[in-house]
């Protein structure tokens, strides 16, 4: 049993550790940068002890070269599990600034529609006179806005900026994608009356 243990047991428990220590310490990056103080050091503490655990089966076993490989493998799976995880939780808020050509009158008012805050400046770009729209936005709702984007100006640039702070008095209320989907639903409900 304790062949069996060393040979496949204790490799795939090297691996799932640092999978699982390298996902959160991703993680804890995340949110040291978007500045949630509390969080971050739980997190961390939950990160260096399944570190510890991992690295100890390690240091007890010098001499097992696979082990290594192993190790690794979990190191390189753990990161891209974390940025997945990071992608789900969306936390933050961001910052979108899109550049059009095109008349942006509709893009602007669909905008509007679904409640997004923006600031609409008129530029000039090297040939030709283009409109730059600006918008902080929840990371959940980035798919949404750049959905609108794509739909009624599909050329437009646009790029989009993580935030660590803002001052919400400078800015209209943000809202979550269900509060936008009850606003939607009244309009349309105020519209068939």
């Amino acid at each position: 049993m304790t062949e069996i243990y060393a040979l496949l047991v204790l490799p795939f428990l090297i691996f799932f550790a640092r999978v699982i220590d390298v996902s959160i310490g991703t993680i804890r990056i995340i949110f040291v940068a978007k500045g949630l103080k509390y969080l971050a050091p739980l997190v961390g503490f939950f990160e260096v002890l399944i570190w510890l655990l991992a690295i100890g089966q390690i240091i007890q076993n010098l001499t097992v070269w696979y082990y290594y490989l192993f190790y690794a493998a979990g190191f390189a799976t753990g990161n891209f599990v974390g940025i997945f995880i990071e992608e789900k939780l969306s936390i933050g808020m961001v910052g979108i600034r899109i550049i059009t050509k095109r008349d942006a009158t509709e893009l602007v008012n669909a905008l509007k529609q679904e409640h997004f805050g923006l600031t609409v400046v008129d530029a000039k770009g090297i040939d030709e006179r283009v409109k730059i729209i600006y918008s902080v936005v929840q990371r959940q709702c980035l798919e949404k806005i750049i959905e609108i984007v794509k739909k009624y100006n599909p050329t437009a640039f646009y790029s989009i900026e993580d935030i660590r702070f803002v001052n919400e008095a400078l800015h209209p209320p943000i809202l979550s994608l269900s509060q936008r989907a009850k606003s939607s639903m009244m309009r349309r409900w105020r519209k068939g009356k």
